[in-house]
């Protein structure tokens, strides 16, 4: 008698369980347009630590790239704004604003770095079509097209 009810939970319990192998076969899904994203920053030159004009503007071309770097996060990633007001008396007493920006920006390309006046300019353009390809390189996201049982 054990042995039938032993039989008979396992037939059931095997039931529940996959007993076909599949294929499964994946399409990647790829949007129908890319934007190009531009972003320029700038720094002042005179403002800049070093000892003479050159290092000065060499601080300042990097400032400025920086700067170009951190508008494109703001696009991609948008910010984060944090705010705070002290009111005592119906007074305000304390006005707080604060923003943030994180993320990682891969495939921008410098367009062109200049002076303008005591400042420093740089363009840089981030084509998102490049910024795609990089992600499905290292990613690979998929979905399923087509499931095949045996």
């Amino acid at each position: 008698m054990r042995i039938v009810l032993f039989i008979l939970a396992t037939l059931s319990l095997s039931g529940c369980s996959s007993i076909f192998d599949k294929h499964v076969e994946y399409k990647y899904i790829e949007p129908d347009s890319y934007p190009v994203l531009k972003a320029i920053g700038y720094a002042p030159i005179s403002a800049q630590p070093g000892d003479n004009e050159s290092q000065r503007s060499l601080m300042a071309l990097k400032a400025s790239k920086l700067e170009a770097y951190r508008e494109l996060a703001e696009q991609v990633y948008g910010q984060k704004i944090t705010a705070g007001t002290t009111v005592q008396g119906s007074i305000a007493q304390n006005d707080q604003l604060q923003s943030q920006v994180q993320g990682v920006i891969k495939g921008a390309q410098v367009v062109k770095s200049y002076p303008v006046g005591d400042s420093y300019a740089t363009e840089l353009r981030l084509d998102m079509k490049r910024v795609h390809d990089l992600y499905i390189g290292e990613i690979k996201p998929r979905e399923v097209k087509k499931v095949t049982y045996y």
